[in-house]
């Protein structure tokens, strides 16, 4: 590692895009308990839900609930997902102070995603941005299928580059590098982000690993070997993308956790709470799943 006393910030993407593809629809007081969990643990940056249409997400549709009902703790940021104006408009009607805002490298991703290609995607985002700067509001950036795409197979560096600049040119204060179907490896990683860091700052990079192939963690050791500070992952190991089929859950955040306090890396976050998190939603998922089945064969 580059640095002599080294911290890794853990974006906690559990509660949202851990949720978000989970069969299992939890009920909004769940959702409140773990977010107030995860409050406890030392994180400092929680995405909390996402604002998106509950026809293309129902596992989210309480989205006001949710951010309205859990513990906001100082210190703590919990930004949400939001995919237009409308649901900026939304995110803030709740209190939201930073907002996420998403798309992919792959055309052929976003045609199925959100259906628009990638620059119809981040036009539609400016006003967004716009409305945030005037608000005081944090914007942050992800990027998708930055190592490949269920669709279209290998996705271009020169896109992946192109896209998180123009996301950074236009205001984002950190962008999300995605691979959304786990399918990168570490050289593959590291020399991604070697482009983009090219044209990006490695101070406004993050890196967002799924484990579909069990590359998660070398990916990530990767690219801390090259600079990045800031990792997304998801308690639990739970979600993956509902747009790229045969994707595995996000990387678990008590692995990383794990890893990086071996390493001699410092995160504020106390392993111990948040593995007791992570056995906490693990058994809410699995007793919904037993509730659910039971009310299917009461009602048959």
């Amino acid at each position: 590692m580059s640095d002599t006393s080294p911290h890794v910030r853990i974006v906690e993407v559990g509660a949202r895009d851990g949720l978000q593809n989970e069969k299992t629809l939890l009920p909004a007081a769940v959702k409140i308990a773990l977010i107030d969990r995860l409050s406890s643990t030392g994180l400092t940056t929680i995405e909390a839900t996402s604002f998106v249409s509950p026809k293309w997400v129902p596992q989210l549709a309480d989205a006001a609930e949710v951010f309205r009902g859990i513990r906001k703790v100082p210190g703590v940021s919990y930004p949400v997902l939001v995919p237009n104006a409308q649901g900026y408009a939304r995110a803030r009607e709740v209190g939201a102070t930073e907002v996420a805002i998403f798309t992919a490298a792959s055309e052929a991703f976003n045609r199925k995603n959100i259906n628009a290609s990638i620059d119809e995607s981040i036009d539609r985002f400016v006003p967004v941005i716009e409305q945030a700067r005037s608000d005081g509001v944090q914007v942050r950036g992800y990027v998708s299928t930055v190592l490949g795409c269920p669709y279209q197979g290998e996705v271009p560096v020169r896109e992946v580059v192109r896209v998180a600049k123009r996301l950074y040119d236009l205001g984002c204060y950190e962008v999300s590098l995605g691979d959304t179907i786990g399918v990168g490896t570490p050289s593959k990683a590291r020399a991604m982000l070697q482009a983009v860091a090219k044209e990006v700052p490695m101070r406004a990079l993050a890196v967002h690993f799924h484990d579909t192939y069990g590359q998660a963690l070398a990916n990530i050791l990767a690219c801390l070997e090259e600079g990045v500070r800031v990792v997304d992952s998801a308690v639990s190991g739970t979600g993956g993308c509902p747009y790229a089929k045969g994707a595995t859950g996000n990387v678990a955040s008590e692995d990383v956790v794990y890893m990086l306090h071996g390493m001699g890396i410092t995160t504020g976050i106390d392993l111990d709470l948040l593995i007791a998190t992570g056995a906490w939603l693990s058994a809410q998922l699995h007793q919904e799943t037993a509730s659910r089945v039971t009310r299917a064969r009461t009602a048959s």
